[in-house]
């Protein structure tokens, strides 16, 4: 499954908003650190947290954030508004592998645990490719995954958090993850993706269990 389920969206942004301190807060630290201004793309935003914590820390940087499922592109516009960041983050329904945004045109491309969704290799290598044609002359794309992002959730906390039918529809959907498991992609499956790109500049890290993937555009 290439999305989060608009029946998870809720619990999806609970679990999201628990790990800002441990995990977005951090990935924006590093971003702003390396780019002081221009525009940004992320893709799998879900309720729009990475892209909210980019532009508090820098005034001259603006996020566009894309996901596949609309309910989340709404939490991620309301959380937007109660942050106060609303006219600097641009939220949109979009498929991250067809985007609908003209050549060379970001300065930065981020992706934090949404590659795993592809199961296939063409699919991720179609995404990759993407990320290249978007990017401008000399601008990066960071792809994370699998992503750190739930390691600083306190799971029972999120658990009492949510509603019976939460919990409920969240059992079913780990059964069919059980039977459909995401792909993770090693360092040696990564360098074949890349491999199909035009991205020729490129690191490729493993931290923890994450691997971290960071490729600029000659």
């Amino acid at each position: 499954m290439e999305r989060i389920p608009g029946f998870l969206a809720s619990a999806y942004n609970k679990a999201a908003k628990m790990a800002i301190g441990s995990y977005y807060s951090q990935v924006a630290d590093e971003v702003v650190s390396e780019l002081k201004s221009g525009i940004v793309l992320d893709l799998g935003t879900g309720p729009g947290y990475l892209p909210i914590e980019i532009v508090k820390r820098a005034l001259g940087i603006r996020v566009i954030g894309v996901d596949l499922t609309p309910k989340l592109i709404g939490i991620a516009q309301q959380n937007s508004v109660k942050a106060g960041v609303a006219e600097k983050v641009y939220f949109e329904v979009m498929n991250a592998v067809e985007l609908r945004f003209e050549d060379n045109y970001y300065d930065m491309v981020l992706s934090t645990g949404m590659l795993h969704a592809f199961r296939k290799l063409d699919k991720a290598s179609k995404l990759m490719r993407e990320c290249y044609r978007v990017l401008k002359p000399g601008g990066q794309a960071w792809i994370y995954d699998p992503a750190k992002v739930c390691s600083g959730i306190d799971t029972k906390l999120w658990k009492a958090s949510l509603t019976y039918w939460e919990r409920l529809l969240f059992k079913i959907f780990g059964y069919y993850e059980i039977l459909n498991p995401p792909h993770h992609y090693d360092q040696r499956e990564f360098a074949q993706i890349i491999a199909s790109t035009g991205f020729n500049v490129y690191s490729v890290e493993e931290q923890e269990g994450e691997i971290r993937v960071k490729l600029r555009k000659a």
